[in-house]
């Protein structure tokens, strides 16, 4: 299979160049992660002003709250879960702090992130048992943490987009409230190797196929997981009662068809959702808001969260 280009805006390829100088140092998993936390950082900009940021542990899971400061004390506010990407192997609470501050900021709305439990260590499902205790103790506790628990809405990137995906099919599946909308930025939900996607794009910056598979393999560690839709949402049977979508998609990424797929499966089962095809973006690129194009997805991503919260 011979590499082919992928026509990139300068301010991408500027990011992929610089991106790819973080390297791995040491072997193993924990050179990967210090390896992502140091490209993470480099593009972690002060947080906005005017946030209040606690972290602490709920369900037994550490989590981060983003309150804006203008909102009354005394009045409940709409809140985001906000799910980190990272194959379910690198990424924490710092990770993604670029984007949890920004939309608590704009949107004006409290964030809550979940430093779910990362494989290998610990496989499929802990992330999605972390994900869903943080979700319920978030309506169970909303009185205590200032959230109102009807206007609650799911996010996530990557990893964090199967994760949002999951939790939905799951409150579905046990017959409780759906969140008021699933916001997924090119996430990775199970589609099928035969995808086209996965050989289109099979060397796409910041993300391969070889990539996707490794990943996969590292969270999926038994052949059960492998057949579980909360695992790979796109093998749900039923894809009916489900919240409201907003799916962004990277044209240059070889899980775009995921989200492509899931979007067709969601329309059919009479589900509202919005696809965002995301032309000329590539893989993790949320990072990259001096590229205009990245900017554009961000305001995107902000305006249908705000369309499901208000």
């Amino acid at each position: 299979m011979t590499h082919h280009p992928y026509p990139l805006s300068p301010e991408l390829t500027e990011f992929v160049r610089h991106s790819l100088t973080f390297t791995v140092t040491e072997p193993g998993i924990s050179g990967q992660r210090d390896a992502y936390s140091r490209m993470c950082r480099a593009y972690t900009p002060a947080r906005p002003q005017g946030l209040q940021v606690e972290d602490f542990t709920l369900a037994g899971v550490k989590v981060r709250r983003y309150r804006p400061d203008d909102w009354p004390d005394n009045e409940a506010a709409p809140c985001v879960l906000y799910l980190h990407g990272g194959g379910w192997v690198v990424g924490d609470l710092d990770s993604h702090d670029f984007v949890t501050a920004a939309l608590a900021a704009d949107l004006g709305a409290v964030v809550i992130a979940v430093d779910y439990r990362l494989a290998p260590e610990h496989p499929f499902p802990a992330a999605f048992d972390d994900c869903l205790a943080v979700w319920r103790g978030l309506r169970e506790q909303a009185h205590n943490l200032g959230i109102d628990p009807v206007r609650m809405a799911v996010a996530g990137d990557s990893a964090g987009g199967n994760l949002a995906a999951a939790l939905c099919l799951a409150l579905r599946d046990a017959g409780e409230p759906q969140p008021l909308g699933q916001a997924l930025i090119y996430p990775g939900l199970g589609g099928a190797a035969s995808l086209p996607s996965r050989h289109e794009c099979f060397d796409a910056p910041l993300l391969s196929s070889a990539e996707v598979d490794e990943y996969l393999g590292l969270y999926l560690s038994e052949p059960e997981h492998w057949r579980s839709a909360y695992a790979r949402p796109l093998l749900a049977e039923d894809f009916s009662h489900l919240a409201p979508a907003f799916i962004a998609v990277a044209q240059f990424d070889p899980l775009r068809d995921d989200g492509i797929a899931y979007e067709q499966a969601l329309r059919t089962a009479g589900v509202r959702a919005r696809l965002e095809l995301g032309m000329g973006l590539i893989h993790g690129c949320l990072r990259a808001r001096e590229a205009a194009e990245v900017d554009e997805l961000y305001e995107r991503l902000v305006g249908a969260l705000r369309d499901f919260l208000w």
